[in-house]
């Protein structure tokens, strides 16, 4: 067989000197922690003007970022938030942690958004909070989301840990006037390792959240008068002074994903049996967290020998997230009154979704036209191998190109 290299992709993360200038400057300053430094408070500001909000606060994670924000919101025992079906597996955890229900709703089978009807449907007496997810920096139907909050008085937070700088018809994520969470896990389109963001569209909640993520004690607090239950989700200096440098290069990298992905979804939607995930054109510019396909009618075992062909291949491939309530995690604390059957037939496009969907991690989109063109090249011979060969048996066959392990990454 006549073996060819695997693509090269650029490497994430991504630094240069401005990280380690940053870095210096945070080491230099003497105070390493939020309270006695300079640069959390920096990046807060530079985060939330980026974002057009009122009010940054960073936390040590994306996960944090959404139960101090549900928290907030008023999401404890007894309570319920309407999740998407599709999406990582903190979106429904956040809530189950602060020992409310997680509500599954089924997702639009173009941009893997939570379906707005499907929502509406779930909307109880009970309910919170509705919880859209930014599905690979494409952004859920916010027009019809905030018509369902104006009409059942049931707040949006936006879950935008893929949507860093994206816009819907104009406007940024913090202008849209609800709150909205980011992550700044390692693999997510700006890093500090790890690290997350909750944006406030009001002073008000901005200072209980301050309050919660400090263990409940305020800025000048010298006798340890601890206000109201919370516990430490302060970021660091260093994390914060890292995130100054990567938010510099947010907009450029954006730019070049978006362009990267007009070449990529037309040859994806050019591969027979290959559909490749729909940006609502609200979503005026897309983030691209992900570069998200299917194969409809594969199946869960080809898609998973799919990927790990792919990954053979030399391509940061994944399969698409599981259903929520497909894992044994949704079930160990605070599950909905329904059986799994039940929830899985009130979400028939995630069902779909989770066994057909592929993904590819937003380095490839940096990559140049070229290595576009050959990630399309191989995909299309990588599924014509796995769909010729027997069910079981296409994972065993020599890989196409040069073997490349991708690394595991949390969304």
């Amino acid at each position: 067989m006549n073996v060819r290299q695997a693509p090269e992709f650029p490497e994430w993360p991504q630094y240069d000197a401005d990280e380690r200038e940053g870095l210096i400057r945070a080491l230099e300053q003497g105070q390493w922690w939020r309270m006695g430094g300079s640069e959390v408070d920096s990046f807060e500001e530079e985060f939330a003007d980026h974002h057009g909000a009122a009010h940054a606060l960073a936390v040590t994670n994306g996960t944090h970022a959404l139960e101090l924000a549900l928290q907030c919101m008023g999401v404890g025992p007894g309570t319920e938030v309407i999740v998407p079906a599709f999406t990582f597996i903190s979106s429904s955890q956040a809530v189950q942690r602060l020992g409310a229900v997680a509500v599954p709703a089924d997702v639009d089978r173009h941009t893997y958004c939570i379906d707005v009807a499907s929502a509406a449907a779930a909307v109880t007496p009970r309910t919170r909070a509705i919880m859209p997810v930014h599905m690979a920096g494409f952004m859920a139907d916010m027009d019809a989301l905030d018509k369902l909050s104006a009409d059942t008085g049931v707040p949006v937070l936006q879950d935008a840990a893929h949507a860093h700088g994206a816009r819907w018809r104009g406007k940024r994520v913090g202008e849209l006037g609800s709150v909205a969470t980011f992550s700044f896990q390692n693999g997510k389109l700006m890093t500090a390792g790890e690290g997350g963001a909750v944006l406030f569209p009001d002073t008000e909640m901005y200072e209980a959240a301050f309050l919660r993520h400090s263990c409940g004690r305020p800025r000048a607090d010298r006798r340890y008068l601890h206000e109201v239950a919370g516990s430490n989700l302060r970021l660091n200096e260093f994390s914060a002074a890292v995130l100054r440098a990567q938010l510099r290069r947010l907009e450029e990298q954006t730019v070049t994903r978006q362009q990267r992905w007009a070449l990529l979804s037309g040859l994806l939607d050019s591969i027979d049996g290959v559909v490749a995930q729909r940006c609502d054109p609200r979503t005026d510019f897309p983030s691209h967290y992900m570069a998200m396909f299917r194969v409809p009618g594969i199946g869960e075992e080809r898609r998973n020998e799919l990927v790990d062909r792919l990954v053979a291949a030399g391509l940061p491939a994944f399969a698409g997230f599981r259903a929520i309530y497909r894992t044994d995690a949704f079930w160990e604390m605070c599950a909905p009154d329904a059986t799994l059957d039940e929830i899985a037939g009130r979400c028939p496009v995630t069902e779909a979704i989770s066994e057909d969907c592929v993904w590819l991690h937003h380095r490839v989109l940096l990559a140049g036209e070229p290595v576009i063109r050959r990630t399309a090249e191989i995909i299309a011979d990588t599924l014509a191998a796995v769909t010729a060969a027997p069910a079981g048996t296409a994972a065993n066959a020599a890989p196409p190109a040069t073997a490349v392990t991708a690394a595991a990454t949390d969304v």
